[in-house]
């Protein structure tokens, strides 16, 4: 079990920049694959962008790619996700999570912290 706490959201203007951070505690965080998920008022929890427990690899949905990049520490146990180029359809609440493959899709592989909020202002 890797338990998370995010952090990091707030609320930018369109065109704006954050970076999310994600505190994780637990043996096996350096040998699970991390993600980040966000779910928008509405709307169904989705992927956004995963790394490799080395994180040599990383993989991010066609909405976010090229705009974020997702990084990790494992030393110090910690998973970033740095946004650029927001837009309102970013807003959501972004959760942190070790990630595995669910019906050809990612999903959570533990349960779910908190979230942090991201508000994109147009």
């Amino acid at each position: 079990q890797v338990q998370v706490v995010e952090s990091g959201g707030g609320l930018v203007q369109a065109g704006g920049s954050l970076r999310l951070s994600c505190a994780a505690s637990g043996r096996t965080f350096s040998n699970t694959r991390m993600g980040w998920f966000r779910q928008a008022p509405g709307k169904e929890r989705e992927f956004g962008a995963v790394i490799s427990d080395s994180g040599a690899f990383a993989y991010y949905t066609d909405s976010v790619k090229d705009r974020f990049t997702i990084a990790r520490d494992n030393a110090k146990k910690t998973v970033t996700l740095q946004m650029n180029y927001l837009k309102p359809e970013d807003t959501a609440v972004y959760y942190c999570n070790g990630a595995k493959i669910v019906d050809r899709s990612w999903s959570g592989l533990d349960s779910w912290g908190q979230g942090t909020q991201v508000t994109v202002s147009s």
